[in-house]
């Protein structure tokens, strides 16, 4: 909750390359809070703070699409021993039970898992290197990559960009209310992931002994 605190103490040029990298290693696989960084600097574009929140929108674009194009990379090189190393590393975001349910999204949904993931906390960690330990074919996963960047980067700064113009005034005593909503919504997708991941689980360990048997 002290981000855009933090971010009102770098200089104002300095804030897009902070944004990129945060989205773009948070993008690559590592867990890092990408959103709530975009959307505290989308609020200081608001507040007339010297952040052009149109190069701001660029800058978090190329850095989701670099990040998940080199966790794309990682992935395809690594295969499964890269997600059994991340499992043991970062077992709260890496979990079998994570990893099958973001698996099952990619069987389903192929190319449109990598864009629509791009709005859910988890699969934005996921996208990059899941979709490279399954070999996705690069175009597939580049187009999707590009257009679900474009659309989650662009449209949040956008949409926080407007909503601070219009209500400034009122976003001047009550700040970090879009910070509390991003948060929220990330809070919620984790928590919907986290139980569909131990419903996978329960599955697997279900099916185990009639394997077994078979």
């Amino acid at each position: 909750m002290h981000v855009q605190e933090w971010l009102d103490t770098v200089p104002p040029a300095a804030v897009y390359a902070v944004v990129a990298l945060v989205i773009g290693l948070e993008s690559l696989g590592i867990p890092l809070p990408g959103e709530i960084v975009l959307v505290s600097a989308a609020l200081m574009s608001s507040q007339h703070s010297g952040i052009n929140p149109i190069v701001l929108g660029a800058c978090a674009t190329a850095g989701a699409v670099i990040g998940d194009s080199i966790g794309y990379a990682i992935g395809r090189k690594g295969g499964r021993p890269l997600l059994a190393w991340l499992g043991r590393k970062f077992p709260r975001h890496f979990s079998e039970g994570h990893v099958a349910t973001a698996e099952r999204s990619f069987e389903k949904w192929g190319m449109w898992a990598v864009f629509f993931g791009r709005f859910v906390a988890l699969l934005r960690i996921f996208a990059g290197p899941l979709a490279g330990v399954l070999h996705m074919p690069y175009w597939k996963f580049l187009t999707a990559n590009v257009l679900g960047g474009i659309c989650w980067a662009g449209g949040t700064t956008a949409v926080i960009y407007y909503v601070g113009v219009v209500a400034e005034d009122w976003l001047k005593r009550f700040s970090y209310l879009g910070l509390a909503a991003a948060v929220l919504i990330g809070l919620t997708s984790m928590l919907l992931i986290k139980r569909r991941a131990k419903k996978v689980q329960t599955e697997q360990r279900e099916a185990e002994p009639v394997g077994a048997g078979e």
